[in-house]
């Protein structure tokens, strides 16, 4: 099954973190590289003010299910120091799980697909570029899903890349 993975950071070792997040996610058996997006600085979106993310968008195939996707997320972000104390604020690492092919869950531990990956051009734009024919299940195509949004606080990082997993 087709997986779309965000990754963001705006804490710390930005870069090192997406890479280690990255590695990470494919240490396990369960899921195959496909591609994985350019780095974006993006400004925040909600929260309090902070500083400017780095974003990037990771597309797998996944044989595991959707809680033990969502599970290894959140084992990642908790090894990369992620601690939840303000919805929205700064974070080291954020592994957010955006679709997993046709799933839909309105579960509110793991909704699918992503509740507003829809309008969120920080995943958009990077998502866009790692698969330029995706489509975000019941919104549409990412690239008709961005004529709409505002891509202004989505900067290209050409200097910054990460590097697929081993």
């Amino acid at each position: 099954m087709r997986v779309v993975i965000a990754l963001g950071s705006n804490l710390g070792r930005r870069l090192d973190y997406l890479q280690g997040a990255l590695d990470a996610l494919f240490e396990a058996p369960g899921l195959t590289f496909v591609a994985v997006s350019p780095v974006y600085e993006t400004d925040p979106v909600g929260g309090p003010e902070q500083d400017a993310y780095l974003n990037a968008v990771v597309v797998a195939e996944s044989v595991q299910s959707p809680r033990a996707l969502l599970e290894r997320a959140h084992n990642i972000e908790h090894v990369f120091g992620r601690e939840r104390l303000e919805r929205w604020g700064p974070r080291t690492l954020d592994v957010d799980l955006i679709m997993m092919g046709g799933v839909v869950s309105d579960d509110p531990e793991l909704t699918l697909p992503h509740p507003r990956a829809h309008e969120r051009a920080f995943v958009l734009v990077p998502w866009a570029q790692a698969d330029p024919a995706a489509v975000l299940p019941g919104h549409g195509p990412v690239a008709d899903l961005l004529a709409g949004l505002d891509r202004s606080g989505v900067r290209p990082r050409p200097d910054l890349s990460l590097e697929p997993p081993a």
